[in-house]
């Protein structure tokens, strides 16, 4: 158990015990006939054991209930003013052998909503057969070891995959040496592995400064027209590898305060999944406009779209909606997890509007600069209509007739 876990526990025991040893104190006292000017000490360490955010429980040798705090009836530790079995089988335990005893006492069976979902508890003697019962809630401690670990297992897969196709490439290489031919191609897909490898590491060093303690770069004005022309600049290579033409609003002017190589990564990232998702011909469209305050960028595509119940999935770190498509364009994974944190940490959200078969709308939202926060629609030149964006609305032109089709707003 961690040493946190600890200190709550022992605290909450050493407050349990001071409470009792008070109120045999104010007991004696009231025996002389003193008379306590305000709260005593023990009234005190009452208040706190009641307000602590463990919960604290003190049982008898009958393993009734003698004292418990609210926290207690949250974590789910006392109901009806009486203990949980476990608790009170460990009390039993402790008793006899007059040593603490940890316990589990998460809930058998889930409760829905906010509740607890790992609750451990450490039960200590307090001599004539009282025991004391701490109890704290683990369950994000939990859920951050299982991310944790899902984490560790998903980059051991992925690095695995690319080192393991090099080194049997490498063995082609050396049995068709004498194959000038075969050398090179097998040499030139080593090459692309081990592009694919150092992508991979890239954005796993980019996702752990955006999600860690690390401090990010100092932000500066940056102008949204520059950010979308490089974007578009990086994913040029593969607008013509796939054939797919990548159209743009006017310049917008706008501006934001935030850092432009991030910026710049996260728009990539979405203009590249865009692509990959498309197939060959079809249009990906960007757009630029104000809302709210908020910087908008959408990148809206006419490709397979993603299901209503995948649609918050795509943005954790290595889920793939179509893996196979992923395998084949070279992805990581990890492009929408890192354009979400780049989004969070600029005080904005990425937000998503997408359905099979009509394709998706990826709107990158991020706080506009103060001079253009105070605009109105009128002021934006717009006469009171809305502006390019508005919840992360875009159109695309038809593939038929060259009208536009909307691709409807976002919640």
């Amino acid at each position: 158990m961690a040493a946190p876990v600890y200190l709550a526990l022992s605290f909450g025991t050493l407050l349990i015990g001071l409470f009792v040893g008070f109120l045999v104190g104010r007991t004696r006292s009231r025996g002389t006939g003193g008379a306590p000017d305000g709260p005593t000490v023990a009234d005190l360490v009452q208040r706190i054991i009641q307000s602590t955010h463990t919960g604290v429980v003190v049982l008898n040798r009958f393993g009734d209930v003698v004292i418990h705090n609210p926290r207690a009836e949250e974590l789910g530790l006392v109901r009806n003013n009486r203990v949980d079995d476990r608790a009170r089988k460990a009390a039993e335990v402790v008793v006899e052998t007059g040593d603490p005893m940890e316990v589990d006492l998460s809930p058998l069976e889930s409760r829905g909503g906010r509740t607890p979902e790992a609750v451990l508890g450490e039960v200590r003697p307090l001599g004539d057969g009282f025991t004391a019962v701490d109890a704290d809630d683990q369950s994000e401690a939990v859920r951050l070891e299982a991310t944790r670990r899902d984490f560790v297992a998903n980059v051991s897969h992925e690095l695995k995959t690319p080192v393991g196709a090099m080194a049997l490439l490498a063995e082609a290489v050396l049995d068709a040496a004498e194959d000038p031919v075969e050398v090179r191609r097998f040499t030139t897909k080593i090459l692309n592995e081990g592009n694919r490898l150092g992508t991979l590491v890239t954005e796993l060093i980019a996702l752990s400064r955006l999600q860690g303690a690390e401090r990010l770069p100092e932000m500066h004005t940056v102008e949204v027209d520059a950010v979308l022309r490089e974007a578009m600049g990086r994913a040029r290579l593969v607008m013509e590898s796939t054939g797919i033409d990548v159209t743009t609003d006017d310049d917008s002017g706008l501006l934001v305060q935030g850092d432009r190589t991030l910026l710049v990564t996260a728009l990539s990232n979405l203009l590249q999944n865009a692509l990959a998702y498309s197939s060959a011909g079809s249009p990906v469209s960007v757009s630029r406009g104000l809302a709210d305050g908020y910087v908008e960028i959408a990148v809206t595509d006419r490709g397979v779209g993603i299901p209503e119940d995948e649609q918050q999935r795509v943005f954790e770190r290595f889920y793939r909606v179509d893996r196979a498509r992923s395998r084949a364009t070279g992805g990581t994974g990890l492009g929408l997890a890192i354009v979400k944190h780049v989004a969070a940490n600029h005080g904005g959200e990425v937000r998503l509007w997408s359905k099979p078969g009509l394709g998706s709308t990826f709107t990158l939202r991020v706080p506009a600069h103060l001079e253009h926060r105070a605009l109105t629609a009128g002021e934006n030149g717009t006469n009171g209509a809305e502006p390019t964006l508005v919840g992360g609305r875009a159109t695309l032109p038809s593939k038929s007739d060259g009208t536009a089709t909307d691709h409807g707003g976002m919640a």
